[in-house]
């Protein structure tokens, strides 16, 4: 599977390559699976790519994703999500958003100020999450979509390491196991399909 890395100093779409899928990787996305890549950064962080395939229209996504109250029902552990502030001219929005996550026993409660600024180019949108302060050192995250078969290609990259000292491998096992459920919740809530995915999910090789 292509991954993504994700790059502060990105000033906008033409600044990332995306490699083509692979035909297998089309296929197993047009038939429902969502794709999962870990990719670790560092002792304390981790990153992770996700694509999945939606049956709508990339505007119709767009029109949904940009709605960032929204997002407490794409990702459950979301509790809060708001903008702030907005900038018209510049596209960029100030983000609030609240979680909270049982992770190793424990229950957290992490708060995050975004900023956030959306691109379009040609058939390619993409909405870039940049840490401005809050309950992490890193988080940077980039949601990208573009047409894909009568649908549309959603990929999302996040890098993220926690204030809590706790190990990469640990996150990046917690990571996987909730990131699918997670996507499929989104694409639920974004397609209006409560079916869920028959086929499950499979991390890809």
């Amino acid at each position: 599977m292509n991954t993504f890395p994700v790059s502060d100093s990105m000033t906008g779409l033409g600044a990332t390559d995306f490699p083509q899928l692979s035909k297998a990787e089309r296929d197993r996305l047009l038939r429902g699976e969502i794709l999962i890549t870990p990719h670790p950064v560092d002792l304390w962080g981790t990153g992770v790519t996700a694509q999945m395939h939606l049956s709508l229209s990339p505007a119709r996504a767009w029109s949904q994703l940009t709605q960032y109250s929204r997002w407490v029902e794409y990702f459950p552990d979301v509790t809060q999500s708001r903008v702030l502030h907005e900038c018209a001219e510049s596209l960029t929005k100030t983000l609030f958003q609240a979680a909270s996550k049982t992770f190793l026993m424990l229950s957290v409660q992490v708060e995050v100020y975004l900023n956030v600024v959306e691109r379009v180019q040609g058939d390619r949108r993409q909405i870039r999450f940049r840490k401005e302060r809050g309950s992490f050192k890193r988080f940077l995250a980039d949601l990208t979509i573009e047409p894909l078969g009568f649908g549309t290609l959603l990929t999302y990259t996040v890098e993220a390491a926690p204030t809590l000292p706790i190990p990469a491998p640990l996150i990046q096992e917690a990571v996987r196991l909730d990131l699918p459920r997670n996507m499929q919740q989104m694409r639920r809530v974004l397609c209006g399909d409560f079916q869920g995915n028959p086929l499950g999910d499979r991390q890809a090789a």
